[in-house]
């Protein structure tokens, strides 16, 4: 009972969170909506016993809208967090396509035919699951992993154009004869 009244709050909150994306008036807001509902996602396919998949969607979101932020703070030149914008340029266009491509896909789950299945499941789902998406990429993909860390450090330092250290130096405290507290303005 608490698994299904789990399972059906994170449905909620993808929904909510989704809808979040286009009613924010920032695209650091809509980062963060947009990961809140794909992490939410990823804890539902969790329920569903698929924890290969439910954690390779959850790490991937997380990373893909981390990087996203680093990036839109380094390349933007302004604080996303705090300009207003619309994510919506269309409005009754995008509302339209909405509702459209949401009946339809209402109307495939509730009229097409779903077939029996067929054969039982291996074994160990989850491994079989992961070697039939990676197969024989699974290195590669360990290695990106770190070099994907990397690029995220590198566009923080990049993006930071100045640190502590070039303000004072070796001496955190400030110079006696620093005319602004904390040594911003310089």
């Amino acid at each position: 009972m608490v698994a299904d009244v789990a399972f059906w709050v994170l449905g909620v909150l993808a929904v909510l969170a989704g809808a979040a994306v286009f009613v924010v008036d920032s695209m650091a807001r809509a980062t963060y909506a947009l990961a809140v509902s794909f992490v939410a996602v990823g804890l539902q396919v969790l329920f569903l016993q698929q924890t290969y998949v439910g954690v390779v969607v959850i790490l991937m979101m997380v990373m893909e809208m981390a990087i996203m932020a680093v990036y839109m703070v380094m390349f933007m030149g302004m604080n996303p967090a705090l300009m207003p914008m619309s994510m919506v340029h269309d409005k009754r266009l995008a509302l339209a396509a909405a509702i459209g491509t949401f009946l339809v896909l209402a109307a495939g789950v509730l009229l097409v035919d779903w077939p029996a299945r067929r054969g039982s499941p291996p074994p160990d789902a989850t491994r079989a699951l992961g070697e039939a998406l990676m197969g024989h990429k699974m290195l590669v993909m360990t290695v990106i992993s770190p070099v994907m860390v990397a690029t995220i450090v590198a566009g923080v330092v990049l993006a930071s154009a100045r640190t502590r250290y070039d303000r004072y130096g070796d001496d955190l405290r400030g110079a006696p004869d620093d005319p602004q507290p904390g040594g911003v303005g310089r």
